[in-house]
């Protein structure tokens, strides 16, 4: 699915939407460099799983846990992440294959931790077309 945003708002409403339908067990990679969205699609998708608190990128602490949604909401942000031995001090496979639903900033950074199942969401600006624009990607994979 390609989607077009012209403005903040778009994005938001984009990632609410993403999650008002995810299910139990998902997991969402999102890419795109600094300043794309990231974080603003992030808040949406948390609006959309019922979450009210602030929601913003977890860079210091790797996982950022929300539960009082209609389901637990796991937003990593692997940016920072200096040794892959780090995911597995925070337990990252009881969040990947529980039953909450995680988002994965800077995924591609992980790639051989990710489940073979996973929604690809990719966020890029074309300054062509607008400051504020931006085209998201959204495919499933599946290994």
């Amino acid at each position: 699915m390609i989607l077009e945003s012209f403005k903040m708002e778009d994005t938001y409403s984009f990632g609410k939407k993403l999650g008002e339908d995810a299910k139990p067990g998902q997991v969402f990679c999102l890419l795109g460099d600094l300043g794309t969205g990231k974080t603003v699609f992030t808040q949406g998708f948390a609006s959309g799983l019922g979450i009210l608190e602030p929601v913003n990128s977890p860079t210091f602490t790797i996982v950022q846990v929300y539960e009082e949604g209609r389901l637990p909401f796991y937003h990593f942000d692997v940016y920072r992440i200096a040794d892959i031995e780090e995911m597995y001090e925070i337990g990252y496979e009881d969040y990947f294959f529980g039953n909450g639903i995680c988002l994965i900033e800077w995924s591609n950074l992980i790639e051989d931790l990710l489940p073979a199942e996973r929604t690809i969401i990719r966020i890029e600006k074309d300054l062509e077309k607008g400051f504020d624009y931006r085209l998201i990607n959204i495919d499933k994979y599946q290994e």
